[in-house]
């Protein structure tokens, strides 16, 4: 059928498109890492994550507008304590922080808005999966971090109660639309904008989020 016969032309030039971007000599001198002067280098360390930030730098210096790092294994419902203090934390500490100064360092992280999260907290109480414990799935009370593009930081906003279960304050209480409402807002992207499909459907960016205006102020 014509119609397919059209998709297909057009997959094709895409994939086309992104070989010859990936392949330029523009992206390879951006992948390449180790053109970095080993002073700034040195604080993302070697673990892929803190690589991974070294490289995010690099794409965003040479003019990539979205890069999207991912550090798993947190899922820690067996020996929780162990793999948070010897392996994860190090490793996330260490890149983030360095991504950040290093961004700082490049003059791009006013420019940059950076947004971590993850898909859910952690229960509060402690499993006994295995002699340490572990800790399982949790939609109640988590957090997130947003820094650069016009973000103001050095501020904790909303609180959980003591141990951890739910927001201390309803009322203070934010939810994962809104923060992916603040986000966009930091990208200069109007999140109430409605879009339609091909077939009339329409689609909003973000259903009932509210900018978190704490962050701008």
């Amino acid at each position: 059928m014509a119609g397919n016969d059209e998709l297909l032309d057009g997959l094709d030039q895409f994939g086309q498109r992104a070989h010859s971007i990936i392949m330029s000599p523009r992206a390879q001198e951006a992948f390449d890492i180790s053109k970095e002067f080993p002073a700034f280098a040195k604080p993302f360390g070697d673990s892929p994550f803190g690589q991974s930030c070294l490289l995010a730098t690099r794409l965003l210096e040479s003019g990539v507008r979205f890069v999207s790092l991912e550090f798993g294994d947190w899922d820690t419902h067996e020996d929780n304590f162990t793999r948070l203090k010897d392996i994860l934390m190090p490793r996330f500490d260490a890149g983030l922080s360095a991504l950040y100064s290093g961004l700082a360092d490049k003059g791009l992280l006013e420019s940059t808005a950076v947004y971590v999260t993850g898909e859910f907290g952690r229960t509060p109480r402690i499993n006994s999966r295995t002699a340490e414990g572990g800790r399982d799935h949790y939609p109640r009370c988590m957090f997130m971090l947003m820094a650069g593009g016009g973000i103001q930081g050095g501020q904790v906003l909303g609180r959980s109660d003591a141990n951890a279960t739910l927001p201390a304050n309803e009322d203070e209480a934010f939810a994962p639309d809104d923060a992916a409402a603040t986000f966009y807002q930091a990208l200069g992207i109007d999140h109430t904008q409605e879009y339609q499909t091909s077939i009339g459907r329409p689609i909003t960016i973000v259903r009932d989020g509210h900018v978190i205006r704490e962050l701008f102020s």
